[in-house]
């Protein structure tokens, strides 16, 4: 029944657009989809400890705190936009995509939080900074902050 389909579909001129379409999304999707080239632990490679709990206290007590460091006018100046705003896109990212919501990895440690991750895009994307220029203050690897900044693409 299956190959009395595909002989149909392949027979009917008016189908090879809608078949093309539908080859060319299924590549899309692999393409999104598709693992980094980033393999899990490497004999002799060595891990750099980030204390990524540390920088997103350092972070949520400098901008996001009843008492924080940063007022008003230095956060503007910081993010390019205001607090209310950074935490309405902070929650509708969440939202759309999982990769921004904190995890625990395998061992049970917690990932980088939330606020680490789109603070680390967003001042990327404001300040066209490299990826390695701030992990000294969100504690975020270059590979991962790299990643961040696609999280704008549709799925």
């Amino acid at each position: 029944m299956a190959s009395n389909f595909k002989l149909k579909m392949l027979s009917d001129s008016s189908s090879d657009d809608d078949e093309i379409e539908m080859i060319a999304a299924v590549a899309i999707a692999k393409r999104r989809h598709k693992k980094s080239g980033r393999c899990g632990s490497i004999k002799g490679h060595a891990t750099i400890w980030r204390d990524r709990l540390a920088g997103h206290d350092t972070l949520f007590h400098d901008c996001f705190s009843e008492t924080s460091t940063y007022l008003p006018d230095k956060f503007r100046r910081r993010f390019r936009m205001n607090r209310p705003l950074f935490l309405r896109i902070k929650n509708s990212v969440e939202q759309h995509d999982s990769y921004f919501v904190q995890k625990r990895n395998c061992a049970g440690v917690l990932g980088l939080s939330s606020l680490q991750k789109i603070s680390a895009a967003m001042r990327m994307l404001a300040y066209g900074v490299s990826g390695d220029s701030i992990d000294e203050y969100v504690r975020i690897d270059e590979s991962t902050a790299i990643e961040l900044i696609y999280f704008d693409e549709v799925k």
